[in-house]
């Protein structure tokens, strides 16, 4: 049954994840910790692909961890022309996004891309590493290194990175060749971040223990007091920045 084997296929995923990638969310962890310890900030930037919803503000998850979006909106309905000579690129708008937000020099940018090829997740790579920050990047080195980036630089995430928790995921994504379709089943990307993302945080724990510092954990608000409890915790948070 395809059941049967999609499962063997993504404990096969989650264990290759857990042998290869142990080293790189010890490092990642420990980047945080040392961060926090120093007062720094967290901040994740994801394109999409369960980290932000796996991670910000969840029941049994670190507080400390913060959403970094951005984006340009431009108003100007005028009629349609041929604009084909202009220069679409947007290289750069990254920096004026972190300067804008709370970030300062010394935080950790935790930047999730599968592809690793699209502009502005480069571009907010190398501007965070050029702006002070340690930069962790949750990609696919496989289907990076098989795309061409779109980035000025021609450079991927898994490039501009301190550090690169590879998910391990193949080329386009998909695990499994089923008979009878003609495109390859089943997304790894998803579940793989999952588990490196939990990992790095649970070192990131053990390493905040360590150092004598309780972060914030988070209780589910549908739980018994979970509300008063969180409250509590922003509290916390925004006193200690853990």
């Amino acid at each position: 049954m395809l059941i049967d084997r999609y499962h063997e296929r993504i404990n096969q995923q989650i264990r290759k994840v857990e042998q290869t990638q142990k080293e790189a969310c010890m490092q990642a962890g420990e980047a945080i910790a040392n961060c926090v310890q120093k007062g720094g900030a967290v901040h994740v930037f994801d394109t999409g692909h369960i980290i932000d919803s796996e991670l910000i503000y969840r029941g049994g998850g670190l507080l400390l961890l913060k959403q970094f979006k951005y984006n340009l909106v431009v108003d100007n309905p005028v009629r349609v022309r041929d604009r084909s000579a202009i220069p679409q690129d947007m290289t750069g708008l990254a920096a004026y996004a972190i300067r804008k937000s709370g970030a300062l020099p010394g935080d950790v940018m935790i930047l999730g891309s599968v592809s690793g090829k699209n502009e502005n997740v480069v571009d907010l790579a190398i501007e965070a590493k050029k702006f002070g920050m340690t930069v962790v990047a949750v990609t696919s080195v496989e289907y990076s290194s098989a795309v061409e980036s779109k980035h000025s630089s021609g450079k991927r995430l898994f490039e501009c990175a301190d550090i690169v928790l590879d998910n391990c995921t193949p080329a386009a994504e998909a695990m499994m060749e089923i008979e009878g379709l003609n495109v390859r089943f089943a997304a790894a990307s998803g579940l793989s971040a999952a588990v490196l993302m939990w990992s790095v945080c649970a070192h990131a724990v053990d390493k905040l223990l360590e150092m004598g510092i309780v972060p914030s954990i988070l209780k589910s608000e549908n739980f018994e007091d979970g509300v008063e409890f969180n409250m509590h915790m922003k509290e916390i948070y925004a006193q200690t920045g853990h």
